[in-house]
This record gives structure tokens, sequence and C-alpha cells, in this order.
């Protein structure tokens, strides 16, 4: 029998196969909010509260002043648990106060709804979109879709639709017609700006510090790595200057990885470490904000030891899923 590649036989689809979960959907809201730590916790608790609902995972970031909370559960429960994390978020965020190094148009500043399992796309489309049209309603907010849920073409990359950030929007939503929000009103909620909400495949969040603070560095860096710079497919990045308290200034690659299997973390790390070596320094380590999919992780183990023939399945508990 011939032998595969591993990116031959870690596919996405094998592992829904393997874990055989229907109708599950995965939620993963940011939040523009970093640095209190008791808001944050306040808005996993409202999350948390729906039944239904699984927390998986929530980080917050100082420099970014952003958190990520990841859950998981069947349709009506993950739209629960979105619109209790929009509304507690909208009472403790105001975005006249923000700062910080992440682009973002509101206080919940992204919403994407992504399939897991055996889930379709499409019913995350559609979800995303009724979803959409419901916080627009309830909350008095201007709503924009991104993603596979994008109406307008033009909308359909994130960073598009975060052209210009929160304070763009804001001075712009009521008379640039390329402003004008999917739903909801011509202008920002008081305190929360706007919100952009899609469907999307599992992506990677995932972050490379560099032995050095010149931000000029990971700039060219993440110019050069980035898919709409002509670099790698599938690849956002940016370059950030990490000042937290107590610790010295630390040059960041930040990217999302938003089709790992046309370019998974390993070749990313490769890539960044030899520019870094190029420009006189190296990665000090690298983070994975909130979770990746199995198949991801897989493949670095993959890559990093030369195994040939490697399959989804050879991880214990991923057999055992599916013998069961």
């Amino acid at each position: 029998m011939a032998a595969h590649s591993p990116r031959e036989r870690l596919q996405a689809h094998e592992l829904a196969r393997i874990s055989g979960v229907p109708g599950l959907i995965e939620c993963v809201p940011n939040f523009s909010e970093g640095r209190r730590e008791e808001v944050v916790e306040e808005i996993v608790r409202a999350i948390g509260q729906i039944e239904g609902v699984t927390i998986l995972d929530h980080s917050r970031d100082e420099t970014h002043n952003r958190s990520v909370v990841t859950f998981a559960g069947s349709a009506e429960p993950v739209v629960k648990g979105a619109t209790a994390g929009v509304g507690r978020a909208l009472e403790l965020i105001d975005m006249e106060q923000h700062t910080g190094a992440h682009p973002r148009i509101g206080a919940v500043d992204v919403i994407p709804f992504v399939p897991l399992g055996t889930t379709r796309i499409e019913e995350c489309v559609d979800l995303a979109r009724r979803f959409g049209e419901q916080i627009a309603t309830r909350f008095d907010i201007p709503v924009y879709l991104y993603g596979e849920a994008a109406i307008r073409p033009e909308r359909k990359r994130l960073a598009d639709v975060r052209r210009g950030q929160y304070e763009t929007i804001r001075d712009e939503i009521g008379t640039n017609p390329e402003r004008a929000p999917d739903y909801g009103p011509a202008r920002t909620h008081p305190r929360g700006g706007a919100v952009a909400v899609g469907a999307r495949k599992p992506l990677i969040a995932f972050n490379i510090n560099l032995r050095t603070d010149e931000l000029a560095t990971a700039i060219r860096i993440a110019n050069t790595v980035r898919e709409s710079s002509g670099g790698m497919p599938a690849v956002q990045a940016m370059g950030v200057l990490l000042e937290n308290p107590g610790m010295p200034p630390m040059a960041q690659v930040s990217m999302n990885l938003v089709d790992w299997e046309r370019t998974g973390i390993a070749a990313v790390v490769g890539e960044v470490r030899r520019l870094a070596r190029e420009a006189g320094t190296d990665i000090d380590h690298c983070e994975l904000i909130g979770l990746a999919p199995t198949g991801a992780l897989l493949e670095v183990a993959s890559d990093t030891l030369g195994l040939r023939g490697f399959g989804a399945d050879q991880a214990l508990e991923l057999r055992l899923a599916r013998e069961r």
C-alpha cells in the first residue's frame, strides 16, 4: 500500500468522522477587554450559566486589551450563550475608553460560529445571519456579517470590515454607504460600538514572540508571511510590541491561521524563525490563543518527527472514540 503524506491523512473530514458529533457548534466571541480580569470573568460567567453551553476555554491579553472565550453546544444554547455574552459586555465595556494593540470595532468585536463534528458550514451561515439580525434588534447595535456569512462580498475578510477600526466606523457609519451595517442602526452603540458576526472554519490564533524589542522587525516579518502581502496562504499577521507590567518589552508576530490545511503551525513557525534569524534575532516562544483543531496539532507532531503514513486515529483517544 502506498504511503500517504501527513496532509493527506490528517484531513478535517477524517477527524469529523472519528468524533461523529452531530449538530455541534463552536462560538468564539472576542471581547475588547483584557486588563480588568473581573470584567472578563463576569462575561464568561454570563455565557456559562446558559444550560447546554460548555465553556471550553477563555484567555485575556493586556497588551491587545482583548479576551477570547470559546464555548460549544447545539445551536439554541450557543445562541443564548452568545446573546448573554453580548448583553453583559455592553454593560461593562465602554469603547470610548478603550485602547489596545489589536484592531477592533466594538466591545464585542467579533462573534464567529464554527462547525464541529459533522455540522456543515451552511448551518453556521444560517445561524450567524439569524443571530446577527436578532442582536441588532435586541441591543440596538449595528451588525456586520463577514466570512462565509457575508452578504456583501467585500465584507468576507474580517480585516476589511474592521478597516479604520472603531473610531472610523463611529464617525462614518451614518454618512458613508460603504459603512452601512447589514443589520441595525446607522450609528454605533453609545458604549458598545459595532459587532462583526460570521461563520468560518476553525482557525488557529497563534502568536510568535521574538527575542527583540524592535517592533519594526515584527512588522517586517508579519508583512512577509501574511497572504494579503503575497506571503503564505491563509495566514493573517501583524506585528505588535508587548509591554506588560514587570516584563521587558518583546516584539510579537500575531497571527491567525485561517485554514491550517493550507498552511499549518509547523510551516509558519519555520518561516518566521528563518526571517527572524535573517534579522539577527530568533523566536523566544510561541503562544496558542484558545484552542486548535486536533488535526493541526497532530500535523505538528507528524512534521516534527518526520512520520510517514501517520493518521489521526493513531492518537489513542481518537481511536477509542472511533471504536465506541
